[in-house]
């Protein structure tokens, strides 16, 4: 909303009209059949420019979603693994994993123990670093395998 008596116009093409009164620059953006829209306000006296303002909105929402078409999303896939994991279903989960990260998803394993499997968790610090030299031609490690509670957790990034 304009408040001020005068207002500096700048013209549908992008040249300055100068510092004209509201009353002015409202009856010349009418008779070009466009609208007055106050694009500074804060400076002294406040910038508006005649343009179409539906038109204007359009373009910005176009620009909006094109950006959003352009954006990658990352997601982070989580593999399960327990300390006895047999060799066939570890070659399984590296499968599946080294898919993840062919994809360009990141991919965060964890060692979970149930029980008294707790007490070994060496063997989980184990299997993260088999995995870790399994997957060295299509990964790198971007979190260090860390022990939560229950669980040994690391978190792989694919290689550019």
């Amino acid at each position: 909303m304009i408040r001020a008596r005068e207002v500096r116009v700048i013209g549908a093409e992008g040249d300055q009209l100068g510092i004209l009164p509201v009353s002015e620059a409202l009856s010349i953006a009418r008779e070009a059949g466009l609208d007055l829209v106050e694009v500074a306000a804060a400076s002294d006296p406040p910038v508006c420019r005649i343009m179409d303002y539906g038109k204007y909105k359009y373009e910005q929402q176009k620009k909006k979603a094109d950006a959003k078409k352009r954006q990658s999303v990352i997601q982070i896939k989580e593999i399960k693994v327990r300390p006895k994991t047999d060799d066939h279903d570890y070659e399984t989960k590296l499968r599946h994993i080294r898919r993840f990260l062919e994809n360009g998803d990141r991919c965060k394993v964890t060692v979970f123990f149930r029980g008294r499997e707790i007490v070994h968790k060496d063997r989980g610090v184990v299997i993260l670093e088999r995995m870790i030299q399994d997957l060295s031609d299509v990964a790198k490690l971007d979190q260090e395998p860390k022990s939560e509670g229950r669980t040994v957790q690391m978190l792989l990034v694919p290689k550019k």
